[in-house]
C-alpha cells in the first residue's frame, strides 16, 4: 500500500478571471472547490493512475469533513487523523492573467494529536511505500519528518520526502528512498542559485551524500534531473505545450515517478512517468488524468549521462 501524509491539508477556493485588480470590485468566471495539500495531490494523481492508496494527515472541523467527503468522492481512501480543536484550512487560488494564491496557516496541532497520528503509523508494513509531503502547521517542529522515518525504521518501508528547508535536511540522514526538491529549492538548500546542469548536478550528489539515495529535482519547463543511488545521471526535458497551471505539478511528478517505479523497477521509465505526470498538470487547469499522462509519456525522452 502506499501511504501519503498531508499534515496541513485544505479546501482550494479557485477562482477564475480574465483580470484580477487590487483595491476593486473582482468578478469571477468560475469557481471551483478542490482538495488541496501536497501529499493528497499525490494521492489523487496516483489514484488515477491506478494505483492503490490511502492518505494520511490531520484534518479537522466541518471543512476538514468536507475534505473527507470530496475524497471519498474520488474513490480516495483516507485514515485523518481529527483535530480535537481547529478546522481544516480554506486557501484561495486566484487565476487571471497573474497566479495569486493566499493560504491560511491551519490549525494547531497538540502533542495528543500527534501521538494519535503516530499510533496510526504502526498500519506499515513490510513493502508498503510513504510520502512525505508538504509543509506543517502550528505547534509541529522542523523535526516531525525525521522522527517519522525514524519511527518506522526496521520496517522496510520505501520512503519518499518532499518538503523544504530544515524540515528536508533534518530527515536527509533517515536515508529516503526519494527526496524531489525542484531547482529553486535545491539551490535554497545551499544558498545559491542554479543557473546550470551542473549546478544541478552537483548539489543533487550533495544530497546524497547527507542521505538521500534517489534524487529526483524537477525544472519547470527544462525537464528533471534524476541521480540514482548508483550515481547515475538521468536527464529528461520537458515536453512542449502551453502552461496553463503551475500547482500541483511536482506532486503530480512524485506520483508519476512512483506509479512507473513500481510498475518497472526501472528509473527510466519512472523518469518518463514522472515528466510526463508532471507536463500534462502544467498543461491542463487541474490535476492529470491517466490519459493526459499516456500522451505525454510517448512524447518523453530519457538520456542516461554515466
Amino acid at each position: 500500500m502506499i501511504y501519503t501524509v498531508t499534515f496541513n491539508p485544505s479546501l482550494d477556493y479557485v477562482v477564475r478571471l480574465d483580470h484580477f485588480n487590487t483595491g476593486e470590485l473582482n468578478r469571477t468566471q468560475s469557481e471551483e472547490l478542490q482538495c488541496g495539500g501536497k501529499g493528497i495531490n499525490v494521492s489523487i494523481v496516483l489514484s488515477r493512475l491506478g494505483m492503490n492508496n490511502t492518505a494520511l494527515g490531520f484534518v479537522g472541523g466541518f471543512t476538514g469533513e468536507a475534505l473527507r467527503a470530496k475524497l471519498h468522492g474520488m474513490g480516495i481512501k483516507e485514515a485523518f487523523t481529527a483535530l480535537a480543536q481547529g478546522q481544516t484550512r480554506i486557501n484561495v487560488k486566484v487565476k487571471s492573467d497573474k497566479e495569486t494564491e493566499i493560504n491560511a496557516k491551519g490549525p494547531a496541532i497538540s502533542s495528543d494529536d500527534m501521538a494519535r497520528f503516530m499510533d496510526g503509523l504502526s498500519c506499515l508494513n513490510k513493502g508498503d511505500v510513504l510520502v512525505l509531503a508538504g509543509s506543517v502547521p502550528r505547534g509541529v517542529e522542523q523535526t516531525i519528518y525525521k522522527e517519522i522515518l525514524q519511527a518506522i525504521k526496521g520496517k522496510e518501508v520505501c520512503t519518499v520526502l518532499d518538503a523544504e528547508a530544515a524540515l528536508f535536511m533534518n530527515a536527509l540522514e533517515c536515508r529516503p528512498f526519494l527526496v524531489k526538491p525542484n531547482h529553486i529549492e535545491l539551490g535554497a538548500l545551499f544558498g545559491q542559485t542554479i543557473a546550470t546542469h551542473a549546478d544541478v548536478v552537483r548539489c543533487a550528489l550533495q544530497l546524497q551524500q547527507r542521505g538521500a539515495q534517489n534524487v529526483l529535482v524537477s525544472m519547470a519547463g527544462e525537464g528533471a534531473v534524476l541521480i540514482d543511488d548508483k550515481g547515475a545521471v538521468y536527464t529528461a526535458c520537458a515536453p512542449k505545450g502551453a502552461v496553463k497551471n503551475s500547482v500541483g505539478a511536482g506532486d503530480s511528478m512524485v506520483a508519476g515517478f512512483l506509479s512507473g517505479w513500481l510498475e518497472s523497477g526501472d528509473y527510466i521509465h519512472a523518469l518518463r512517468m514522472g515528466i510526463a505526470a508532471g507536463s500534462a498538470c502544467a498543461f491542463s487547469t487541474a490535476l492529470p488524468e491517466k490519459k493526459e499522462i499516456a500522451a505525454l509519456f510517448a512524447e518523453t525522452k530519457v538520456a542516461k549521462e554515466s
